[in-house]
């Protein structure tokens, strides 16, 4: 049996950032295999819903479906001994709750492939 834990710490959501980034219309999933690992678990996971995307009613819900989605997908789809973090999207709490699934096993057959998307462009204006 899969021994799930949650992220809690910032640092670890900040360090999960330098891994896999994929990226779907609902969400982005971030997966670190460079994470210390947990003597908790077998692999963990947190979820992020900025305040762009809503109030505190929708990205609640959003976290919450999320949640439900990771804890079924992970055990037989994520990567042991990793950090996989889900950053929502805006339009992502009226998709679907099957299209969120099978984007979520896309995303991570993904990862485990090491097939990630390319870094994101810096936004605003450029350093000199």
């Amino acid at each position: 049996m899969t021994r799930i834990a949650t992220i809690r710490k910032r640092a670890d959501f900040v360090a999960a950032n330098r891994g896999i980034r994929v990226a779907r219309p609902g969400f982005v999933l971030l997966v670190n295999r460079d994470c210390a690992p947990a003597a908790e678990a077998d692999m963990r996971f947190g979820v992020t819903v900025t305040r762009k995307i809503g109030n505190a009613v929708v990205r609640n819900r959003m976290k919450r479906r999320f949640r439900a989605l990771l804890r079924e997908a992970l055990p037989h789809g994520g990567i042991p001994g990793a950090d996989h973090v889900l950053i929502g999207r805006e339009g992502g709490v009226e998709r679907d709750f099957s299209l969120l699934r099978e984007e979520l096993a896309v995303a991570l057959a993904r990862a485990t492939a090491g097939k990630g998307d390319p870094p994101r462009k810096r936004a605003g204006k450029p350093r000199r």
